[in-house]
């Protein structure tokens, strides 16, 4: 609660912020719980989070993670609490790597290979931010504050994370031409503190919100479409520069190829003064149900 109020960052806080059991073999240790969620599956980016806090927790302060690649393996059951074991594969000069599995019921229902480096002077370039895209402000002022964002049969409908899509949302219908791109603000509801490593684990959190949307809005596939399924596949994360997730952040995403009920989407996320702060890849499973009249039920453009 903050001022009395329900504060759902604050309990997603809560949900990354991990316990070590104390115990270790070959192993380090460590339990989370869960968001509670509407369908009863764990939201992916809450898995990603805590994956990512647990290995950083097993490296030297003067290492900070520049890379993950991951696999969801099982649905997660948002009901139970989570145990996270992370493996010390490897600390070099520079670069450490790390396995991090997530268990549930005694399975693994998702596995991460992480690295973290020490952070040397070097080359220094970025791909530019997107011209000509609406500020949030603007954004917000064309959206209809009575239109819900959708759940996307992960998120939990009162979410800590603050959305703006600037080119409208695609939850009852797909506004605008159905293209395979485009551009989502975002931060948390409210400051978090300073933690360097909390907003890198935030970021990752937030980095599954979204990024399947231009793989539906190329095809002009709204959430809301009876009978759509969608699962992340797999997921991988580049940092690039510190950024703050209490602060607006745009993330530009794309998808370069849908086939075989599997989409591809990436996305770049900038800081509002244009530093690209992160990139992103996720591979999704999409079935959308067959057409029972002259189209897809459900879909409409703008």
């Amino acid at each position: 609660m903050v001022n009395g109020q329900h504060d759902p960052v604050g309990v997603m806080l809560e949900v990354i912020d991990l316990a070590s059991s104390g115990a270790r073999t070959t192993e380090d240790i460590f339990t989370g719980s869960s968001h509670p969620m509407p369908t009863g599956r764990i939201f992916g980016g809450q898995v990603l989070a805590q994956a990512i806090i647990a290995a950083d927790r097993t490296t030297g302060e003067d290492r900070v993670p520049h890379s993950m690649h991951g696999y969801f393996l099982r649905p997660g059951d948002a009901s139970q609490g989570v145990t996270l074991s992370v493996d010390r594969i490897h600390d070099g000069r520079s670069f450490s790597t790390r396995r991090t599995q997530a268990f549930q019921h005694g399975v693994p229902i998702f596995s991460m290979i992480s690295s973290f480096e020490h952070e040397d002077p070097g080359l220094d370039h970025q791909h530019p931010i997107p011209d000509g895209v609406l500020s949030p402000e603007e954004a917000q002022q064309r959206t209809d504050a009575t239109t819900l964002h959708p759940l996307s049969q992960r998120l939990v409908s009162d979410s800590p994370i603050e959305l703006v899509h600037a080119d409208g949302a695609i939850y009852d219908r797909v506004p605008g031409p159905h293209v395979p791109q485009q551009h989502v603000w975002m931060r948390t509801r409210r400051p978090i503190g300073d933690d360097p490593a909390l907003h890198r684990a935030v970021l990752a959190y937030m980095s599954d919100l979204t990024i399947q949307e231009p793989v539906l809005r190329a095809h002009g596939v709204p959430w809301s479409l009876p009978g759509l399924k969608v699962a992340s596949l797999d997921h991988a994360m580049w940092w690039h520069r510190p950024a703050r997730v209490d602060e607006w952040l745009l993330y530009a995403q794309q998808s370069p190829s849908a086939r075989g009920g599997r989409g591809l989407a990436t996305g770049r996320i900038f800081t509002r003064d244009g530093e690209l702060v992160a990139s992103v890849a996720q591979e999704i499973m999409v079935r959308v149900p067959e057409p029972t009249g002259g189209g897809t039920a459900g879909v409409s453009g703008g």
